[in-house]
């Protein structure tokens, strides 16, 4: 499962939950879904910094793990 399709259907699950029409089974089994869902996303954006990580280059050409922030984005 990709992030975006992992977190469309987290934003699904969430809409479904708080609508407030949804049955208490089948709330729990949406809270279910959604909290595996969130862990997938986390584990997919750890890896996805791993990556990053591994990726960057000091200018003179040699590796060095740097850490990501938002602000290089």
């Amino acid at each position: 499962m990709t992030f975006e399709v992992a977190m469309k259907r987290l934003e699904e699950v969430v809409k479904a939950l708080e609508n407030g029409e949804t049955p208490l089974d089948q709330s729990l089994q949406l809270f279910e879904e959604g909290t595996t869902l969130v862990r997938t996303c986390t584990d997919l954006l750890n890896n996805a910094e791993q990556t990053v990580l591994k990726l960057i280059q000091t200018k003179d050409g040699d590796a060095e793990i740097v850490p990501f922030t938002a602000e290089e984005a």
